[in-house]
């Protein structure tokens, strides 16, 4: 059923639209919006499975709080399709993840009613407390609602929120979003801790009856008072298994059904007339109402354009980048028993499943714990193991004091295998792998590679094993190889080499990366029109080859430098304070850095983006014609100069 044959969803003009229809018509509406949201991704890809969970709830909340009156934050931000929808933007939906379309996540030049941005997880409670803080320093009444999932709650940010809240005391409420996953299934105490409580149906009622009795029982003596108290205390940890959060000063309200939209309407209406924070628990099922979604959640969490009826996604052609650092990680763990693998909640997502099946007993999986992840690594290590940290460039950026103080510090061997680096594309501003070469370069004792190709990528891994005098990275990008295949006898590189891949005098490009096949073609495609571009592959972003680039620097008038990262403190400024160090003024040539602007980019599609920042092949031979023509005119404007002063000197 599209929007168009909707009953109820056409008429729906913003959240007031909901208040007062009936619950059979809620309830229709929620069919409605679920099926909509499955027809508009499987054309643009999303988030699928995280968003069908919680249309019930979604309604619900808009049902009884007033947005953006009241303030509603969604953590991580993936599950806000629903709520885009009923605010204004159902018809922009088509739109989703496009260029130029709306977000995937909230984003508050968009409406009213995206109050703050997120893709990343666990900032929901401390963000909003900051929001209820602010509105009781302004003295309105208004609300102020934190939508966290319990995969985010394996988030340390979120714990020191929670704290934080239940510390001030401030009127907000938090709806704990439980349905057991983040995107895998969910580990930890937390999680187990949360299937406890999901799992006791007489939760409600001893709740209740722990109330009555310890109220009943009479006030004698002060030591009988004191035994009370005690037997009190023990009897809420007993039999009350929301006492966490309710210790942590929130009054504590649930398990309720997510999918049930008038128990959520009656829970929500109570936590408005409760002082202090209040955490409602919600159970829900993640994929609800898609089959293919509800048997794997993990699949249909993120996914591409997908065919409705049987489930099957469109496959991307090519062997993916992550898929070789699997089989390479794979291939080294079943050489050296020290090889250990750790994620943050990212196993398929970063080629860990392979090793997670294989070796369980040598791969860890820390939650949504970024920071966790790599102190964790940095204990393994100091613990003679090899650990390999396989994180998202967008997540590295939530570890960078662990890499500096519990691992660089120490020169710790521990490997970064830092996948989605660069432009990644539908997923937009909050993922871009923008900023990890400028980041990582600044630390000292961090060795930092990017391979051009598969098989350089291999070899980078077991460079990296056989470097034990402390941490290496190795930022590879999103999607598919180039089809290179692997070597039989992978070899190590010699630590801080670059690789000539062709040669010339009239220019140089030195990239780093897979922007060296981009480099390669413009080479050739500027070589049938008389130029000889040297190109050179820089393989390790620190340390540079000084010596190989500093010979380059003084055969060629200029120099182009290419990286799919951020132009401000990365590769190529890394190349240009080397050369500003090397040579003297007059023997500089100019350098064009050629990289990612200094802005967040939006979503949009991968290869577009890369067209439109010039880091593909006809962008390099442009950048590469302007300097020549500067170059030819230059020349030419100082040998009329040289001419003029000859004819003046004749005629003296």
């Amino acid at each position: 059923m599209s929007h168009e044959q909707a009953k109820i969803l056409p008429r729906i003009e913003g959240p007031h639209s909901i208040k007062h229809l009936s619950m059979s018509e809620m309830a229709a509406l929620a069919d409605e919006v679920r099926q909509y949201i499955i027809e508009t991704v499987s054309d643009t890809g999303g988030h699928l499975a995280p968003n069908l969970g919680v249309v019930e709830l979604t309604l619900a909340l808009h049902r009884v709080f007033d947005s953006p009156r009241d303030q509603l934050v969604w953590d991580v931000g993936h599950q806000c399709y629903t709520h885009k929808i009923i605010t204004g933007r159902c018809d922009a939906m088509s739109t989703l993840r496009q260029p130029g379309g709306i977000s995937g996540f909230p984003k508050r030049n968009e409406s009213a009613h995206d109050v703050f941005e997120t893709g990343h997880s666990s900032t929901s409670v401390a963000s909003a407390l900051g929001l209820a803080v602010a509105r009781d320093l302004r003295g309105d009444d208004s609300e102020v609602v934190a939508i966290i999932g319990d995969g985010a709650l394996t988030g340390g940010l979120a714990y020191e929120g929670l704290n934080n809240t239940g510390d001030l005391g401030t009127r907000m409420t938090v709806v704990l979003n439980d349905n057991s996953m983040s995107i895998a299934p969910n580990v930890g105490a937390m999680s187990q801790y949360l299937a406890r409580v999901r799992s006791d149906p007489t939760y409600n009622r001893l709740k209740e009856d722990v109330n009555v009795l310890l109220k009943g029982i009479p006030r004698v003596g002060k030591s009988m008072v004191g035994s009370l108290r005690r037997v009190k205390g023990s009897l809420k940890y007993l039999l009350l298994p929301g006492i966490l959060f309710e210790e942590l000063g929130f009054t504590y309200l649930g398990p309720v059904d997510g999918h049930d939209i008038q128990a959520l309407t009656d829970v929500l209406k109570r936590s408005t007339t409760i002082p202090g924070p209040v955490l409602v628990h919600v159970l829900t099922v993640k994929g609800k109402g898609y089959p293919p979604a509800e048997r794997h959640p993990e699949q249909f969490h993120g996914v591409g354009a997908f065919d409705i009826e049987s489930g099957a996604t469109k496959k991307s052609s090519g062997v993916s980048y992550t898929k070789v650092f699997s089989e390479g990680l794979l291939a080294l763990a079943e050489k050296d028993s020290r090889i250990v693998g750790i994620t943050a909640a990212m196993r398929e997502g970063t080629g860990l499943d392979q090793m997670a099946e294989q070796y369980p007993d040598r791969y860890f999986d820390v939650g949504i714990a970024e920071g966790g992840a790599v102190t964790f690594a940095a204990g393994l290590a100091a613990g003679g193991q090899r650990p390999v940290v396989a994180i998202y460039s967008t997540f590295m950026q939530r570890a960078f004091d662990q890499v500096v103080h519990d691992v660089a510090h120490q020169k710790l061997p521990v490997i970064f295998a830092i996948d989605r680096a660069g432009i990644v594309g539908a997923d937009g501003d909050t993922h871009q792998g923008a900023l990890d070469i400028a980041m990582l370069r600044t630390v000292p004792h961090l060795v930092s590679m990017a391979p051009r190709d598969e098989n350089m990528l291999r070899r980078m891994l077991v460079t990296a094993h056989e470097y034990e005098e402390g941490p290496v990275s190795i930022r590879f990008p999103r999607g598919a190889g180039h089809g290179v295949a692997v070597d039989d006898d992978l070899q190590p590189l010699s630590l801080g080499t670059a690789e000539p891949l062709a040669f010339g005098g009239d220019g140089a490009i030195i990239a780093i990366g897979h922007p060296a096949h981009e480099a390669l073609k413009a080479h050739k495609q500027l070589l049938s029109e008389g130029l000889k571009i040297a190109v050179l592959d820089a393989r390790f972003i620190k340390p540079l080859d000084r010596e190989r680039i500093v010979e380059l620097a003084r055969t060629v008038p200029f120099i182009v430098t290419v990286e799919e990262g951020s132009c401000h403190g990365g590769f190529g400024s890394a190349v240009l304070e080397l050369l500003t160090e090397e040579l003297p003024p007059e023997e500089m040539p100019k350098v064009r850095i050629v990289g990612l602007p200094d802005v967040f980019i939006p979503h949009g599609d991968q290869n577009e983006q890369r067209r439109e920042y010039g880091l593909t092949a006809d962008g390099l031979v442009a950048t590469v014609r302007h300097l020549a023509k500067a170059e030819r005119t230059g020349f030419a404007k100082a040998w009329a100069v040289m001419k003029g002063k000859m004819r003046r000197g004749v005629g003296e």
